[in-house]
C-alpha cells in the first residue's frame, strides 16, 4: 500500500483551473501562503449547501475572529458505529420527549380536576392547585 504525499499547491487541480482564468503577471505575483488561503477558499467553497448557514466576524481590537453555525440533513452514509450512537440519542430524545409530555398532561388534567372541585381522595391534595392559586392570585 503506496503512502499518498499531500498535493502541493502548485498540483491543486482546482487552484489551477482558477489560475489559469488569472493574467500571468498577477498569478506569477502570488506567494506560497496566498496561493494555499486561495486553495481552501475553492476547496471549501464546495460545502456551503446547507439548510442554515451563518457565517461571520467579530472584530477584537487588532484581530478579527470568526464563527460558523451550519445545520442541515446529513447526506453523507453513516458507519456502524454512527448509526448506533444515532438510534441512542434518538431513543432518548423521544423517550424523554414522551416521559415530559405525560408528566405535563397529568399535571393539567389534574389542575382541571382541582378547579372544577372534584376530589378523588378526601382529605388528600398534591398542593399543586394551592401553589398554582397563589400564583395567579
Amino acid at each position: 500500500m503506496a503512502i499518498k504525499r499531500p498535493i502541493s499547491v502548485h498540483e491543486d487541480p482546482a487552484l489551477q483551473n482558477l489560475l489559469a482564468k488569472v493574467p500571468d503577471r498577477v498569478k506569477d505575483s502570488f506567494n506560497e501562503e496566498q496561493l494555499s488561503h486561495l486553495r481552501n477558499a475553492i476547496v471549501n467553497r464546495q460545502w456551503r449547501n446547507h439548510a442554515i448557514d451563518v457565517r461571520g466576524t467579530i472584530p477584537w481590537f487588532k484581530y478579527r475572529y470568526y464563527y460558523v453555525f451550519i445545520a442541515g440533513k446529513n447526506k453523507r452514509e453513516l458507519s456502524r458505529a454512527e448509526q448506533k450512537a444515532s438510534r441512542l440519542i434518538n431513543t432518548v430524545f423521544v423517550a424523554s420527549f414522551l416521559a415530559i409530555s405525560v408528566t405535563l398532561g397529568l399535571i393539567v388534567l389534574y389542575l382541571i380536576k382541582s378547579a372544577l372541585g372534584i376530589n378523588l381522595f378526601d382529605g388528600f391534595s398534591l398542593g399543586l392547585w394551592g401553589w398554582f392559586k397563589s400564583i395567579w392570585a
